[in-house]
């Protein structure tokens, strides 16, 4: 199976890719100004293009456990990307971001490198973490 996770940011959709079901690579970031119909056209292309069987969206509850206005927005995104024929499952994503931040300052990525890729790094995480807890039941 093939997969496609994604961290929507305030300014960018994060993207990774896994066409194994096993490894999971960076693939890009797109850059959206909260235009959700445009970035459910960009990521059903990408499904297209790459056979991708599951969409992996982040999903950002708070430390409580409980939905806050970015995970209804998300829950916005995911109906939008399931109208459009796309199979949608979300993943928790909390501390997705803090992780991608603290191993790119751990492999010394300048601040503005880190700024155009913490996104898709996140989206490398919240896929990782989706796959483990489905190999593992």
């Amino acid at each position: 199976m093939r997969f496609l996770g994604l961290d929507l940011g305030t300014k960018t959709l994060g993207v990774a890719i896994s066409r194994s079901g096993i490894i999971v690579n960076k693939l890009n970031t797109i850059k959206h100004d909260n235009n959700l119909k445009f970035l459910v056209k960009e990521v059903k292309a990408l499904c297209d293009e790459e056979n991708i069987d599951i969409v992996v969206l982040g999903y950002p509850k708070n430390m409580n456990n409980t939905i806050g206005e970015k995970a209804l927005y998300i829950e916005k995104f995911k109906k939008l990307l399931e109208s459009s024929g796309i199979k949608v499952e979300l993943q928790d994503e909390r501390l997705s971001t803090v992780s991608a931040e603290k191993m790119l300052i751990n492999f010394d990525v300048s601040r503005q490198k880190r700024k155009e890729i913490i996104d898709s790094v996140a989206a490398t995480i919240i896929l990782e973490d989706y796959l483990k807890r489905r190999t593992n039941g």
